[in-house]
């Protein structure tokens, strides 16, 4: 499985999400690029610290379905649920949100072994170094791919 805090596939997918422009359209989905780069953007802070607000009482029931969906090796199906705070239906602005994307996952790399495994997600609780870094990946490859990137 690949990791987002290997340094090859780091400088890889930072490679492609520059290659995004605003004019750049997805191959299927509701979200244009810049809601596409706003919603990878929150996943990718509730994961690095920032709360996670409003999860429905269904999701914290089929918390230890959902996790295992985002950790196993199965890529994501088309269209597939998101948690309302990653919901992002409003016109976003292009440039802002792939800068807070980028810094969002260079403050992810930038934290040691340690601080990850400290660190708690708040709905599926420890997760450990290695699958935090497969499960970022997993999600940006799939939004990269959505976008032909």
């Amino acid at each position: 499985m690949r990791s987002i805090l290997d340094n090859d596939t780091y400088q890889e997918v930072i490679s492609r999400i520059e290659k995004l422009t605003d004019s750049t359209h997805a191959q299927w989905g509701k979200m244009d690029v810049a809601q596409m780069l706003r919603h990878c953007s929150e996943i990718q802070e509730v994961i690095n610290g920032k709360a996670l607000e409003n999860t429905p009482f269904i999701v914290k029931l089929l918390k230890k379905t959902i996790k295992n969906a985002v950790v196993n090796e199965k890529p994501y199906k088309r269209n597939s649920a998101t948690h309302p705070q990653y919901k992002i239906s409003s016109p976003q602005e292009f440039q802002s949100n792939k800068d807070r994307f980028i810094k969002s996952l260079e403050v992810f790399k930038g934290y040691s072994k340690e601080e990850h495994d400290k660190a708690q997600h708040p709905l599926f609780g420890p997760m450990g170094v290695e699958v935090k870094g497969w499960a970022m990946y997993k999600h940006v490859d799939h939004h990269l791919n959505q976008f032909g990137v």
